[in-house]
């Protein structure tokens, strides 16, 4: 299997054109390797509709861990304010989809990210960038949470930092001990959120209410 073009163009009936770029020496390689997995799995690797998977499972592979090219504290500095403002700033019901490095199979939920300014602001779109940068890697739950707090607490520098994650893992839903429903939540706090329970209390009655 000999992979082409670096540049993948596609179009639909609109016009519409999107390229993909991955790196070509990569793709190869993970394609030979999949090959190899499906044939092991008892498949065809040569049989019609399997014979573009290794080269589609390469490149998806790279698109879900592409958080390992990319600096999230790079994100925020991108678009930092200075600002006179002080009091909570929170992006909740962000969308995040990640692989468990356990298994690599996905788990998928949503984050909702508070901080306190202390001087500077960032663009509200840099919060969710930096959650989906995060993501695009091997994780597990526990230091995903972490990692978000960290990179805003050591970029902003704000009087506190609040993340919670709720998310379905996929490990658990479809194999193992196949829970449909459970749901694993996680938090992490820095500053007033960890010192001061009203503080806490209020990130944590806005995140669950529906005011939008």
């Amino acid at each position: 299997m000999k992979i082409i073009n670096e540049g993948i163009e596609s179009s639909d009936i609109n016009g519409y054109s999107r390229i993909d770029y991955f790196d070509d020496e990569k793709t190869q390689k993970l394609s030979d390797i999949y090959k190899d997995v499906i044939s092991l799995l008892g498949e065809d690797p040569d049989r019609e509709g399997l014979k573009l998977t290794p080269v589609r499972v390469a490149k998806s592979l790279q698109f879900l861990t592409q958080g390992y090219v990319i600096k999230p504290e790079d994100i925020i500095k991108s678009a930092m304010y200075e600002e006179k403002y002080n009091e909570m700033v929170i992006v909740k019901d962000i969308e995040l989809f990640s692989l468990c490095e356990h298994h690599m199979i996905p788990f998928m939920g949503k984050a909702h990210v508070a901080y306190i300014p202390n001087r500077f602001i960032t663009g509200l779109s840099k919060i969710a960038r930096v959650v989906e940068a995060y993501a695009r890697r091997l994780q597990v739950q526990e230091r995903l949470t972490v990692q978000i707090r960290d990179c805003i607490q050591e970029t902003l520098d704000p009087l506190g930092v609040a993340v919670v994650i709720e998310a379905r893992h996929m490990c658990m839903v479809m194999r193992g001990i196949q829970k449909q429903n459970s749901v694993t939540t996680t938090s992490a706090f820095t500053g007033d959120f960890l010192n001061n329970v009203s503080t806490r209390e209020e990130f944590i009655h806005l995140i669950a209410s529906k005011l939008y």
